[in-house]
């Protein structure tokens, strides 16, 4: 990069927050999806303002701009793929105010997600969306992949509770959306349109979340099933009773088979699907609604339940679900991890069509996530050092991908659409709707310099 760049960045951020060195520009080269993009320049802004400035610098001299929170992402949305500059908001970490009246929090994008809850929580306060990220991810990166997690079939995700934004824009100016009120429909809702954009349309430097009162209690329980089916159709007994858990997670029987040696909680060799099912609100009817939800799935091949009687007890049931991630690796070195939807019916079909995938190409394939929502995390295990095994993951993907449109599904539930998963945008959108969206990017950012690459094919 021209040193009279890195000049007048310096001049915006001060020399401390300022980096061309290799090792800066490695440790920034990432997100979870192990790629690496190296960027010509690392900036670390503190302020709205300083945002600002360093966007018209980079929209003048028409260098790329990668917004970049935690770098916690599975899609490569904040990989600097045409190089540019990675300006990165962990140093906006303030949590502005909490309205207890008008149950609002006001931040800035380098909160932790966990950190709000936690603030939040000890006046009595609820903010639900919590990903699996939640301990590290930052809340603009949740607003930009409108992040969800297991209390959304509840609750709901990110872009459910983001009231209002401040937004630098990629040509520097610095405009505000929505509001602190829970009705607003003066203009368009630009709020919505920034939530999911994956940073190609502007950056976030201030949020305004809705809070909602923290349950008085939670009820946990794990329920092992003999077949994928019975639990799908747990799944489906539940909602049609008119319950709406807190969580419905599953786990499939590749799953269990990974973490039984590891589980907390021993896990029967017939076992073939676990649901961990959590309902929350006021203490008194809680035991009453687990009891129920327990004779509701009864007749779907239940081999056991246990109901936690404490915290303690709760915890220990979520730690099998916890144990998942870090026993992957286990199975093979290399992890391609897909956030497919299915309409809930759908579960099981798409369950035993990824069996038959596995099975087909020799590829372990790990299944578990939200069955409340039909959200299947699709953990796709390989040994790229195997000679064709990285060509055969391609075919493996595009096997999955369309068994999920053919189920009227979608190709993305949580994690974007980034790099990883552009060339399959036109297996769900057809040429029309994609050029509406190219156009919406094309009014926003002319020059093209704010993630380029992103969600959409470079020609």
């Amino acid at each position: 990069m021209d040193a009279q760049i890195i000049t007048e960045l310096v001049e915006i951020v001060g020399s401390d927050n300022v980096s061309a060195a290799p090792t800066d520009k490695i440790t920034h080269a990432y997100d979870a999806t192990q790629k690496r993009c190296l960027p010509d320049v690392v900036v670390h802004a503190a302020t709205t303002d300083e945002v600002a400035r360093v966007v018209r610098l980079a929209n003048r001299h028409k260098i790329p701009v990668l917004p970049r929170g935690a770098g916690s992402g599975f899609s490569g949305g904040s990989l600097a793929v045409q190089g540019g500059i990675v300006l990165v908001l962990t140093r906006m970490t303030r949590i502005l105010h909490i309205d207890s009246e008008n149950l609002i929090a006001e931040v800035e994008p380098g909160v932790i997600t966990a950190e709000l809850q936690r603030q939040v929580e000890k006046l009595g306060l609820f903010y639900p969306p919590d990903p699996a990220s939640k301990e590290f991810s930052t809340l603009g990166g949740n607003v930009a992949e409108c992040a969800g997690g297991p209390r959304c079939i509840k609750y709901g995700v990110t872009k459910d509770y983001v009231l209002g934004l401040e937004v630098v824009t990629p040509t520097g100016d610095i405009i505000h959306t929505g509001g602190r009120t829970l009705k607003n429909v003066v203009g368009y809702d630009l709020t919505k349109l920034f939530v999911g954009s994956e940073g190609t349309l502007g950056i976030v430097t201030k949020i305004i979340l809705k809070l909602i009162p923290k349950p008085a209690a939670k009820k946990t329980m794990l329920a092992h099933f003999a077949t994928i089916e019975g639990a799908a159709q747990s799944v489906a007994a539940i909602i049609g009773a008119k319950i709406i858990p807190t969580t419905l997670e599953f786990m499939d029987g590749a799953t269990i088979d990974c973490i039984r040696p590891t589980s907390p909680i021993p896990l029967p060799e017939n076992c073939r699907a676990v649901l961990i099912i959590e309902v929350d609100g006021d203490a008194a009817v809680l035991d009453p609604q687990i009891e129920r939800i327990e004779d509701i799935i009864k007749p779907f091949g239940v081999l056991s339940t246990r109901i936690a009687a404490d915290d303690e007890e709760s915890e220990e049931i979520w730690q099998v679900r916890r144990n998942v991630s870090p026993s992957l690796r286990r199975v093979n070195p290399d992890k391609f991890n897909e956030d497919i939807v299915v309409p809930r019916s759908k579960v099981p079909d798409m369950i035993r069509a990824l069996e038959n995938i596995s099975e087909a190409y020799g590829v372990p394939i790990i299944n578990f996530g939200h069955a409340g929502d039909g959200n299947i995390h699709v953990n796709i295990m390989v040994d790229l050092r195997q000679e064709g095994m990285a060509k055969k993951v391609e075919t493996v993907l595009d096997e999955v991908f369309q068994t999920v449109i053919n189920l009227r599904g979608s190709i993305s539930g949580e994690h974007g659409i980034g790099t990883a998963k552009a060339k399959y945008l036109p297996m769900e959108l057809d040429a029309t709707t994609i050029s509406y969206m190219q156009r919406i990017k094309d009014a926003f950012d002319p020059n093209h310099i704010l993630n380029p690459g992103k969600i959409f094919l470079v020609p």
